[in-house]
């Protein structure tokens, strides 16, 4: 096999990097963008020479104007779609955003129109299954303290042992 054959297998996933932040309740932040009819976490594609952990700070300091310290990695998806290109999304512990914290909050207009606070379980009603099982999964693992593997938005380790 010559290196051009060899170099076109290989796979070039885009990456994109959130992060899930709780309020005192133990509910998550969800936005709403402007651009979509279903929300999402704060959150973004890694650019050239970031690492996810970057593009994560880099996109919650331009989405919601606030600097929190962003935690350990809590989910990673391996997420092909025929549409959009296979992507490995990462989404990082945000932690729990004081009332403080919250009143600092200043959200870029031109992407995201509001945010609030929901159960989990309510994730589902609000947002594409996909994602939803990606924050009810890496919820799930920063209540366990471990990292998840996900497929599809699906935890492949779970899944396995089922």
């Amino acid at each position: 096999m010559s290196d051009n054959e060899h170099e076109a297998k290989m796979a070039r996933p885009r990456m994109a990097s959130g992060a899930l932040f709780f309020d005192e309740q133990g509910r998550v932040m969800m936005l709403e963008p402007t651009y979509k009819d279903y929300r999402e976490i704060p959150g973004g594609y890694v650019e050239t020479g970031e690492s996810p952990r970057q593009a994560c700070v880099r996109e919650v300091r331009e989405e919601l104007g606030i600097a929190p310290a962003i935690g350990r990695l809590l989910a990673m998806d391996w997420a092909p779609s025929p549409a959009e290109g296979d992507k490995i999304l990462y989404i990082f512990d945000g932690g729990v955003l004081t009332p403080e914290l919250q009143e600092r909050i200043q959200l870029q207009a031109s992407e995201i129109r509001a945010y609030d606070f929901c159960s989990t379980a309510a994730v589902a009603d609000l947002t594409i299954p996909r994602l939803a099982r990606r924050i009810q999964a890496a919820a799930q693992a920063r209540c366990e303290g471990r990292m998840s593997y996900l497929e599809h938005g699906r935890d492949v380790e779970h899944a396995d042992r089922t």
